[in-house]
């Protein structure tokens, strides 16, 4: 039974790694804010490139920069679109329920206009008011809630600065997909052609699953997005087509849809007090619609989908989130997939040797 022995080289060029990766992942920590719209870019590039080229290649529009902007504009139609089936709804649940807020305190208080006694107890409390503003404690509670206020500044500032760093994105975007296929190829040039075939290999298997996963989990989304739709329209609830396409939109992440539980508690309360019907009715309803949803995704939809393809298990996708989240911020969750499905690639292939057995398993079948 052979031995690997371990020579002073061979641990210097280990300590070197290691080293070089924590000073890696410190640079990128340190750096997020300039990184981010670089990372974003990337990501919204991975995503719209194939989209580029069917259009490119598919269509006969042979310059890239035209098939690039063609792209943009029908991905923003479609975003559009979708806004205004989700937001337009939404207002008019609001303005719904302002309004019979409104109906329920003028029939509880017999007060017609608001705002015009909220304006005369002012005037008649005036005093009372100024001498409460004066007192100790509630300046002390002022003085402890400015921090917060200032805090609420920073992230408005934050807001504008993120809007101007998307114009950033865009820019890198547009021009990551001019050379999509030569920036791609070009970074394994930047490892010795000693060990090119070693990361060749990997990034083949990350793109592979990557691929897949993206692919399996949008139609996944897509197939829950149109059930939820003919759920809710089914039973008449509110909003039915805006929901099921924000649940569908959600559901990107698996089980990330399970938060729409909470419009859907808004939504079923809002039903029953327009229409006189059982709240708990509505509710129970609604909840009916999740279940049978869920099911039929776990028990049908998913398993054909994404058993055809190398995909992450959810648990381990929602773990990695996490993890990379926790690490490195929102650059984390940008960077989770794939460095995850990187791992495992690695482990797979120089580890477990399960993708060089499957490969020639393959050609066996062949």
């Amino acid at each position: 039974m052979g031995y690997n022995i371990i020579t002073f080289d061979r641990f210097a060029r280990w300590i070197l790694i290691a080293a070089g990766v924590a000073t890696l992942f410190l640079l990128v920590n340190r750096l997020s804010n300039v990184l981010l719209p670089f990372f974003v870019a990337w990501l919204l590039a991975y995503l719209l490139y194939p989209l580029v080229t069917f259009i490119q290649y598919r269509l006969k529009v042979k310059n890239r920069a035209a098939s690039i902007l063609l792209a943009i504009l029908l991905v923003t139609t479609v975003i559009v679109g979708i806004a205004w089936l989700i937001i337009p709804p939404m207002i008019e649940q609001f303005q719904k329920l302002g309004t019979l807020t409104t109906q329920y305190l003028q029939q509880r208080t017999h007060i017609a206009d608001f705002p015009t006694a909220i304006s005369e107890w002012i005037s008649e409390n005036e005093h009372n008011i100024a001498n409460f503003f004066q007192r100790d404690d509630v300046t002390d509670a002022i003085k402890s809630a400015m921090p917060q206020v200032v805090n609420f500044l920073n992230q408005t500032a934050n807001i504008i600065i993120s809007i101007i760093a998307s114009m950033i994105t865009l820019l890198y975007m547009f021009f990551i997909l001019l050379d999509y296929e030569t920036l791609s190829k070009g970074f394994i040039k930047m490892a010795p052609k000693k060990v090119r075939p070693f990361w060749q290999g990997i990034i083949n298997d990350v793109e592979h699953e990557l691929d897949n996963y993206v692919r399996g989990q949008s139609l996944v989304a897509l197939c829950m997005g149109i059930l939820f739709c003919i759920g809710f329209t089914i039973i008449d609830f509110p909003m039915a087509i805006g929901l099921g396409i924000l649940i569908g939109i959600m559901d990107l992440v698996p089980y990330l849809h399970s938060l729409a539980l909470i419009p859907t508690v808004f939504l079923a309360a809002l039903k029953a007090a327009d229409t006189g019907q059982n709240f708990w009715i509505i509710l129970i309803s609604a909840l009916a619609v999740f279940a049978i949803v869920q099911v039929i995704c776990d028990m049908i939809v998913t398993p054909k989908i994404m058993g055809k393809a190398m995909g992450l298990n959810p648990a381990i996708l929602l773990l990695s989130l996490s993890v990379w989240g926790a690490l490195f911020g929102f650059i984390g969750l940008i960077i989770a997939l794939p460095l995850t499905t990187l791992i495992i690639a690695y482990y797979q292939r120089y580890v477990t040797k399960e993708a060089e057995i499957s490969e020639k398993t393959q050609k066996i079948a062949e």
